[in-house]
């Protein structure tokens, strides 16, 4: 059977979503027609030949302009106005609970009829979105005006952050299937919806390709080196990160400390860097490209992720299949696949001391030990974040819910 599925996103392709990218090519090779489709561009921020190579094939709805969503609403008010008038109760209601206001909820109603012309004009099927948010959203609206039939994958810990304002229970409620990237994302969405949606939810991991998964292994380097790859917001841990690196070096430890990213936290981490000293030990690189990324990965002898809050981050998957230990946080996934003494080290969140004290840990062990926690952590990522794998248990779902023109509950085998 040929499927044609629509993917939804905020903003696709972007830095930060290579796992998405990931998982459309491993669809794509299962022999799955994929659309890419984003509510807004963020051009200016890419710097991977493959995103840019993936925004090529992505139609943006925010650039038809306003007179296109205008034309969109008054042409599906006119031509389907009971679906339309349905839509437009469901965008007020839901707008009305929400933290950004009906007015933003009429925008993404325009966003949905724009949504529904086009994915009609190229048969769209199904349509999946990632978040729980406003591509959701707008993916409900236009099922509600006669759009296919949606699911949506559910992260965190934004989602888990704001349930009720997000209507997120209503989302479980009317799409054909969700997906949670760990069994901790499940159990939050067991937490809020009635039990006779739960069959609805399934876990399907993020994952990582041949690129990480097929690389021969390089010797954990002497070097006192690591690295943090992660968006500059506060979740993210970055403050007390530099705190930490700030307190061992006080105690006479040199280390070096990269820092990949960027985000609306930047200005105040680079503040903190030069008020605590560390002008000549942590160096912040903003986004790279995916091959840059690796090489610093390489060149560490551990990741470090401080997270206070998270759904389950692809670049521990990553630094792991490239066996590099990682130190994290005993926060919401994470523990789902690193494990402590095996792979890494954990430690609770917001601690500078138990964080300095995993730091001097990966500092003191001889290469060779880190070198088998890596070589643990890759198999573990091989076992359980394979993007083909985890794109086959995707593919099953897309094609029962095709199937099933009734939508009724879909049950697979658990990934």
């Amino acid at each position: 059977m040929s499927l044609a599925i629509a993917y939804l996103i905020n903003q696709y392709p972007k830095v930060s979503h290579s796992f998405i990218r990931r998982e459309i090519l491993s669809l794509e090779k299962s022999g799955i027609k994929i659309l890419r489709f984003a509510i807004r561009s963020c051009t200016t921020e890419l710097v991977d030949q493959a995103d840019k190579l993936e925004l090529e094939k992505t139609q943006v709805v925010l650039e038809t302009g306003k007179t296109g969503l205008v034309i969109a609403l008054i042409r599906t008010s006119l031509t389907r106005p009971i679906r339309f008038l349905q839509g437009l109760w469901l965008a007020l209601k839901v707008g009305w609970h929400s933290q950004r206001g009906i007015l933003y909820h009429l925008v993404y109603l325009a966003e949905a009829c724009v949504l529904l012309h086009w994915w009609r004009q190229a048969g769209v099927a199904h349509v999946h979105a990632h978040f729980g948010t406003n591509s959701t959203t707008v993916a409900m609206l236009c099922r509600a005006i006669g759009g296919p039939p949606y699911s949506f994958t559910v992260h965190g810990p934004e989602e888990f952050d704001a349930i009720k304002s997000l209507s997120l229970i209503q989302k479980v409620e009317t799409a054909a299937f969700v997906i949670a990237v760990s069994s901790f994302g499940k159990s939050q969405l067991y937490r809020w919806c009635q039990r006779s949606q739960w069959s609805k939810i399934h876990v399907v991991r993020c994952g990582v390709d041949d690129k990480f998964l097929d690389v021969t292994p390089t010797p954990i380097p002497s070097e006192p080196r690591f690295v943090c790859v992660a968006r500059m917001d506060r979740a993210k841990g970055h403050l007390l990160l530099l705190d930490a690196v700030a307190q061992l070096v006080a105690q006479g430890w040199y280390l070096k400390l990269v820092l990949i990213g960027d985000g609306p936290l930047r200005g105040e981490i680079e503040n903190a860097r030069i008020q605590l000293g560390l002008q000549d030990c942590v160096e912040a690189i903003g986004w790279t490209s995916n091959a840059q990324v690796r090489q610093h990965i390489l060149a560490s002898r551990a990741m470090i992720l401080p997270s206070f809050a998270e759904g389950l981050p692809v670049v521990l998957m990553e630094a792991l299949a490239l066996n590099r230990p990682v130190i994290s946080t005993y926060v919401a996934g994470i523990p789902e696949l690193v494990e402590p003494g095996v792979c890494g080290w954990l430690v609770p969140p917001g601690s500078v001391e138990a964080l300095k004290t995993a730091i001097k840990a990966a500092l003191q062990l001889p290469t060779d030990k880190l070198a088998q926690m890596g070589k643990e952590g890759a198999k573990r990522v091989t076992q359980q974040h394979n993007a083909t794998t985890q794109a086959q248990y995707l593919a099953a779902l897309f094609h029962l819910c095709i199937e099933n023109s009734n939508h009724q509950k879909i049950v697979i085998p658990s990934s």
